[in-house]
């Protein structure tokens, strides 16, 4: 079981995160926000594609689940801490992670043409 402030410290150890406020939750960041955190640090909202959503959903039935709008659609996934392992919240942390990083020059010239 792991909390609000396991989140805090997991996401800042991750290379190049900031945190900052977000609407009523704090946005951890690198390129792009990649996980909020609600503001009771019960739940929390992560950036996946939709692939990594279904298999979380599936294999996590209790701690994930799409968020109920056109955002679920496009991936991200409310988190409930307390429904979580360590081990499950890092590995979360770091799908997300992966896809805030910035994009190598060249990939990002290869995605505009």
């Amino acid at each position: 079981m792991t909390n609000g402030t396991t989140l805090r410290r997991m996401a800042l150890a991750l290379d190049g995160t900031t945190a900052a406020p977000h609407f009523d939750r704090t946005a951890f960041k690198v390129a792009r926000t990649y996980v909020t955190l609600a503001a009771d640090g019960l739940s929390a909202n992560f950036r996946f594609m939709p692939d990594e959503q279904a298999l979380k959903c599936m294999l996590l039935t209790a701690a994930f689940s799409p968020v109920p709008n056109a955002w679920g659609v496009q991936g991200w996934t409310t988190g409930l801490l307390t429904a979580m392992t360590d081990d499950d919240l890092k590995a979360a942390l770091e799908t997300a992670w992966q896809h805030a990083r910035p994009r190598p020059k060249a990939a990002r010239k290869a995605k505009a043409k």
